[in-house]
C-alpha cells in the first residue's frame, strides 16, 4: 500500500484517537515533511487539515440524527472538551453543534466525506544512486510554508538569486533547497542557499541549516523545475514502498547545478532523500 492510501486508511480508522501529524508519518515511513508534500499532492489537503476536517464531518453526521450529549459526540471524534469541539465546530461550518442538532439536517454546510485511495502516480522516474553523504552547513533565505503555500518557494529563490556567489564562505556555485524543521501542523521551513564553510558575517535576514552526514537516495530530475512536485510524488508514493524502504526523518534538499538558470527553470537538478536505517 502506498504512503498516501496507507494514511487515509489510518485516519479513518482512528479519528477517535489522538492522531497526529508525527504518528502518521511513522506509519507510512516517511518524515513529517514528505508525507505532508505527497498527501497534498494526491489529495489537494494538508494531512492535518483533511483529519480535522473528517472529524468534524463524522460529528455532523451523528448530530443531524439527533445525537443526545454533545460531549459524548466531542470525545468520539477526537476533541477533549465541549468548549474546544465546539470552537472547531463553529469556525468550520459556521454553526454551533447545538444549531445543527437543532436544524436535524445537513443542507447548506459541506461535509468533507471519506477519500478513496488514491493511484499510485506512474510518473517516470529514474532509479537513484545511493550516496553516503558528508556533513553540509548551507546558510540562504529562508521561509516557513505549508503544503497551500509552496507556490511561493519560486519567489523564495527570486530573492536568493542575487547573493549568489556573494555569500560569505560561499563554496562552489551549485545552490541548494533544503526542506527541514518540520512542525506538527504540516508546516516547514524552506531554505534556498548555498554551501558554506562558515557562519560569520552573513548578509541580514540569512539562516543556517546543519545537515548531518547521512545516507540518501539521489533522484535527478528530469524536466522543467515546475514539474518536480511529480518527481517527489513518484519517489513517495511509488518508488519508496516497491524498494521496502523508509525515508528518515531528516532534512531533505534539492541540488541545483551551477549552470542551473532559477530564471528559466532549467538546468539539473537532484532530490537527495534520506534513509532510515
Amino acid at each position: 500500500m502506498d504512503p498516501v492510501s496507507k494514511a487515509l486508511w489510518l485516519i479513518e480508522t482512528e479519528l477517535d484517537k489522538a492522531l497526529d501529524l508525527e504518528r502518521l508519518a511513522s506509519v507510512c515511513g516517511l518524515s513529517r515533511f514528505s508525507l505532508s508534500r505527497v498527501f497534498a499532492g494526491a489529495t489537494g489537503w494538508s494531512v492535518m487539515r483533511y483529519v480535522k476536517a473528517r472529524r468534524l464531518s463524522r460529528a455532523a453526521h451523528r448530530l443531524a440524527l439527533g445525537a443526545p450529549d454533545i460531549l459524548e459526540v466531542a470525545l468520539e471524534v477526537g476533541y477533549g472538551s465541549h468548549e474546544a469541539f465546539t470552537r472547531a465546530f463553529r469556525e468550520h461550518f459556521g454553526l454551533t453543534p447545538e444549531a445543527l442538532r437543532a436544524n436535524g439536517t445537513l443542507n447548506g454546510i459541506e461535509l468533507r466525506e471519506a477519500l478513496r485511495m488514491q493511484a499510485t502516480t506512474t510518473f517516470p522516474l529514474l532509479e537513484p544512486r545511493f550516496v553516503d553523504g558528508e556533513e553540509l552547513l548551507i546558510a540562504g533565505l529562508g521561509e516557513r510554508f505549508t503544503a497551500d503555500t509552496t507556490q511561493g518557494i519560486a519567489a523564495l529563490w527570486q530573492r536568493f538569486v542575487p547573493y549568489i556567489g556573494r555569500v560569505p564562505g560561499q563554496q562552489g556555485w551549485e545552490t541548494f533547497g533544503v526542506c527541514c524543521n518540520p512542525q506538527n501542523d504540516g508546516s516547514f521551513e524552506y531554505i534556498a542557499g548555498v554551501l558554506v564553510n562558515r557562519t560569520d558575517d552573513l548578509p541580514a535576514g540569512f539562516t543556517q541549516q546543519r545537515l548531518a552526514a547521512h545516507r540518501y537516495a539521489v533522484f535527478l530530475h528530469s524536466g522543467h523545475i515546475s514539474s518536480i512536485h511529480e518527481t517527489f510524488n513518484a519517489i513517495f508514493q511509488r518508488w519508496l514502498p516497491n524498494a521496502g524502504l523508509q525515508g528518515a526523518d531528516a532534512p531533505e534538499f534539492e541540488r541545483y547545478s551551477g549552470d542551473f538558470n532559477p530564471m528559466t527553470g532549467t538546468g539539473q537538478v537532484e532530490i537527495w532523500v534520506p534513509l532510515r536505517g
